[in-house]
């Protein structure tokens, strides 16, 4: 029996693709800044971990994976603790993204969309 998907809501289209924007771009960025600096071991693998998990959050939830939202959920949630060493206003910034971004990937339309996951 075949199951019918939910059209992709306009929310989800957006964040799948800022994620995977922001996964492949701000990685590079970084990629690009270690040749002025000189990085650790453990900060280009966090960075990398980092990005491909973006890119992924982002592939998988334009194609409908319900595991993918956690996932962007907890990125979001890594970026609010990475904050908590820099300065206020980035905890604050970043709060703020994992309350929107929760929102729209937990509301009933997201839900819907992803199904049961």
């Amino acid at each position: 029996m075949e199951e019918t998907r939910t059209k992709r809501p306009i929310s989800i289209t957006i964040l799948g693709w800022l994620y995977l924007a922001v996964g492949v771009f701000g990685t590079g960025e970084y990629y690009l800044q270690f040749t002025l600096q000189r990085p650790t071991i453990s900060e280009i693998v966090w960075i990398t971990v980092l990005g491909v998990a973006a890119i992924v959050a982002g592939v998988f939830m334009l194609r409908g994976q319900g595991w993918a939202r956690w996932l962007a959920l907890a990125w979001m949630a890594a970026h609010v603790a990475i904050s908590a060493f820099h300065s206020r206003q980035e905890v604050i910034i970043h709060s703020a993204l994992l309350v929107l971004f929760g929102y729209l990937l937990l509301r009933r339309a997201a839900r819907e969309y992803f199904g049961a996951a």
